[in-house]
């Protein structure tokens, strides 16, 4: 098998964006492609959520032991600010992953290592690598012996408190929403049939806009609709989808779009506004769905509740498509104790030295 690990941040974020030109063809957005590289120079947070290509690429060079690990359908790009909230069929507030563009077959582990080095590489106050592990962990088994969805209507009360949407983000939301500018070009067919079907009401007269966001998903075309009905404003979002980045190295399944199948697995409570078609995911979007950010929030999203909160999480999604907790847990049992902690370690050491490689140019 080929070193991946001697190819260049700078060769493999080019190989990786002509695959990206061969998924998308002239709607790839360059603009938003630039944007995307100057995110990767801002630091080794914003690197890490960039890139999950090259992630999906090294990781098993730099942790091989993990190669072997029980297989499940995983979230891949799972890190600190892929959580947040949305109200499922029944209205209840839910809270977990909702982001997954680049879920794929894979070792398990492979989740819970990305997420501990995003909260390592993510912390301000740095060097909390064994306490952050721990608790990822510890919320990871609980979740394998008691899969559930976490509902914030009926527990987690303390979670619901700081989930809780600020006037000013709301403020926030709709002045981003008005901001938007029409494009030069009209959006292709397909976007507006999806976006105007998406509506509570097809008859609805919207404006859609171009928007940029988000950071792996870079490049990307997305396209929001907005229109009035009963009294308020409501939007709704394309965006193109794309096979997961894990898939395009060879024997690793075929390149089919798994983030339907996962976020509607069996201990999910799925956002019904969440629907993939036509390659498109179209989703509602909404001041009320909150994410807590790393910057603005870090005493709450680096709290042992939270990341045990996301270990929980993520132990429902992984056995949400096929239950694979038995495996799971013998191997967990078989790993020495600080299996995390060891390829975490060399797994953000390596995110931080390519960084550093990316933003020297």
């Amino acid at each position: 098998m080929a070193n991946r690990m001697k190819t260049t941040i700078k060769e493999s974020a080019r190989a990786y964006e002509g695959w990206l030109r061969l998924q998308l063809g002239d709607e790839v957005v360059d603009r938003d492609l630039k944007r995307k590289h100057e995110k990767m120079s801002e630091g080794p947070f914003p690197f890490l959520r960039s890139t999950y290509w090259r992630w999906a690429e090294t990781i098993l060079e730099v942790c091989p032991e993990l190669a072997g690990a029980p297989r499940v359908l995983a979230v891949g790009d799972i890190h600190l600010e892929n959580f947040g909230t949305w109200r499922d069929a029944e209205g209840r507030l839910v809270w977990g992953v909702n982001d997954f563009d680049e879920a794929a077959e894979m070792p398990y582990a492979l989740d819970l290592v990305r997420l501990a080095v995003s909260a390592r590489v993510g912390c301000p106050r740095g060097g909390c690598g064994t306490e952050f592990c721990a608790h990822v962990l510890k919320g990871y088994t609980r979740g394998l012996a008691d899969p559930r969805p976490i509902v914030l209507d009926h527990q987690f009360a303390w979670l619901r408190k700081q989930v809780v949407v600020p006037e000013r983000h709301r403020e926030e939301f709709w002045d981003k929403m008005n901001a938007l500018s029409p494009s030069k070009k009209d959006p292709p067919r397909r976007y507006v049939d999806l976006l105007t079907d998406a509506m509570p009401d097809p008859k609805i007269k919207v404006k859609i806009r171009p928007r940029t966001a988000g950071a792996g998903s870079l490049g990307r075309p997305r396209w929001v609709a907005i229109g009035e009905w009963r009294g308020a404003p409501v939007v709704r979002e394309a965006k193109a989808m794309v096979p997961s980045g894990w898939t395009r190295l060879a024997g690793r399944g075929a390149q089919a779009t798994r983030c339907s199948e996962i976020a509607t697995g069996q201990y999910r409570a799925p956002d019904p506004w969440y629907q993939l078609a036509d390659e498109v995911l179209v989703r509602r979007l909404s001041p009320n769905n909150r994410k807590i950010e790393a910057a603005e929030y870090s005493s709450e999203l680096f709290s042992k509740k939270m990341l045990r909160a996301m270990g929980r999480d993520l132990a429902a999604i992984h056995v949400g498509r096929f239950d694979r907790s038995a495996a799971i847990e013998r191997d967990l049992e078989a790993r020495k104790p600080n299996w995390l902690e060891s390829a975490v370690e060399r797994a953000e050491e390596f995110v931080r030295r390519e960084q550093k490689e990316w933003k020297k140019g």
